[in-house]
């Protein structure tokens, strides 16, 4: 039911208290499918680097796992399966949320 949402919507950030404290606008706003934010990077964050692109940004506090879970159910529900080989290695990612999803998004691209 997420379809290709991976972090809250135009509206909840807009209406997030949260974001007066965001030194930045938050990249993931979406916009349309041109300016969707690019799964396959997002999905290949570990922890260091999802903290530093996302200091300063509401996005920071649900977490690399969370943030990674949701892509992963994007990225199963997107279709492509050009993108297995991107869910493949998260199947055994320490985090149980995110190993899941892994498994999740695989069976959808089959």
């Amino acid at each position: 039911m997420l379809g290709n949402r991976i972090y809250g919507c135009d509206d909840c950030l807009a209406a997030c208290p949260w974001n007066k404290f965001a030194q930045e606008a938050s990249e993931l706003r979406y916009h349309g499918p041109h300016r969707a934010p690019d799964l396959a990077d997002l999905v290949q964050l570990d922890d260091p680097t999802f903290r530093e692109r996302f200091s300063g940004s509401p996005i920071k506090r649900i977490g690399r796992d969370r943030l990674v879970r949701n892509v992963l159910y994007a990225i199963g529900n997107s279709g492509r399966e050009d993108m297995r080989n991107l869910a493949q290695p998260l199947t055994s990612d320490p985090d149980p949320s995110v190993s899941d999803a892994a498994r999740w998004a695989l069976s959808r691209l089959r």
